[in-house]
């Protein structure tokens, strides 16, 4: 399956395409030990699991939407900034609390990084390896797991 890519966008010089420097490989370990425990939770806390994993790719998408509205306006809204700045940084918390720590770990960065883009350094942002598109295909694929399980 072939994910649409949209054109770049940058912010104060930042891809946002690159949000986080956790790399695929330790993602995909993690994700791998935490599904085996999930296996052995019970439905109330896989129920929980996927509630949070499909607020992910609904985060994924209204910040999409925000950057097509911003690449077709060039108009920066601080407000909606700051409701994306909240909403990955509570997706963040509560992924940590679910003990999805490396996905909560791409969240947190996401929040901070709609709070303050300046905060990080180009560098930062270029050793990541997962932008919006990665972290809604990896939400889509524990959702599916947690379902077949």
């Amino acid at each position: 399956m072939q994910v649409a890519q949209w054109p770049p966008v940058t912010i104060s010089g930042f891809d946002l395409a690159l949000i986080t420097d956790i790399s695929l490989w330790a993602l995909i370990r993690h994700l791998g030990a935490w599904l085996n425990n999930l296996r052995r939770a019970g439905d109330a806390r896989k129920r929980q699991s996927i509630k949070a994993l499909r607020r992910v790719i609904t985060a994924a998408r209204t910040t999409r939407a925000y950057l097509r509205k911003l690449n077709d306006t060039a108009r920066q809204d601080h407000a909606q900034e700051a409701k994306l700045a909240e909403k990955w940084t509570r997706l963040g918390f509560e992924l940590q609390d679910l003990g999805l720590g490396a996905l909560a770990k791409r969240c947190d960065i996401t929040g901070r990084y709609w709070a303050d883009p300046a905060q990080f350094e180009p560098e930062f942002l270029d050793k990541a390896d997962v932008g919006l598109a990665r972290m809604e295909q990896l939400a889509r694929q524990m959702v599916a797991e947690i379902e077949t399980s």
